[in-house]
């Protein structure tokens, strides 16, 4: 397969991937600081793809940059991916295929935070590796510690972060669903 045949895949395998998660242009657009006209034209196939703009697509969709442009399989089953660090959190993707279950391994740093309850569609699983993971789910406020597991239809309002006593390691598994963003279960001030 030639460069210029590689290229001409991208731009659909963007849109493809985009819509597989449901994310509009403008919410890319906002995560990523591309335009949307220039996303647009990437998808189109109108924009030659380049690295400065794949980069921070890859970066916002969670893949690696060979899922972009087609690269075939290296064969190696190893998931070799770069810590992605979000609102102080250290995330590891353990999956490397887009949609489908997702899991990543978390660490939380030691801090005491305010628990900010959010609702999105599917189920998350949490499996604590080391620590104590404080979860607020609806009514509950729990702590689950190193060995404890817990599961939940993520439409209830839930929170979880550090008790504030140390740093807590675990596993989170969920659905496509769970990749989408995050709305607020209630308004702030309330």
């Amino acid at each position: 397969m030639t460069t210029d045949e590689v290229l001409a895949g991208v731009g659909p395998r963007l849109r493809q991937m985009r819509k597989e998660r449901e994310v509009t242009l403008a919410a890319l657009s906002e995560i990523t600081g591309i335009s949307v006209s220039t996303l647009s034209r990437l998808e189109s196939g109108l924009r030659k793809p380049s690295l400065g703009l794949l980069l921070p697509i890859a970066r916002a969709h969670r893949v690696a940059l060979d899922e972009l442009v087609g690269a075939p399989p290296a064969g190696d089953p190893r998931v070799r991916s770069e810590p992605i660090v979000m609102g102080g959190r250290t995330h590891w993707p353990l999956t490397r295929q887009p949609g489908g279950l997702q899991a990543y391994k978390v660490l939380e740093p030691k801090r005491r935070q305010e628990p900010d309850p959010r609702t999105h569609e599917g189920y998350e699983w949490l499996y604590v590796l080391s620590g104590r993971l404080r979860l607020v789910l609806g009514e509950h406020d729990v702590v689950l510690t190193a060995g404890e597991a817990a599961e939940f239809d993520t439409r209830v309002p839930h929170w979880f972060g550090s008790t504030g006593e140390g740093p807590v390691e675990f596993l989170s598994l969920f659905g496509p669903q769970g990749e989408r963003m995050h709305v607020r279960a209630r308004p702030k001030g309330a």
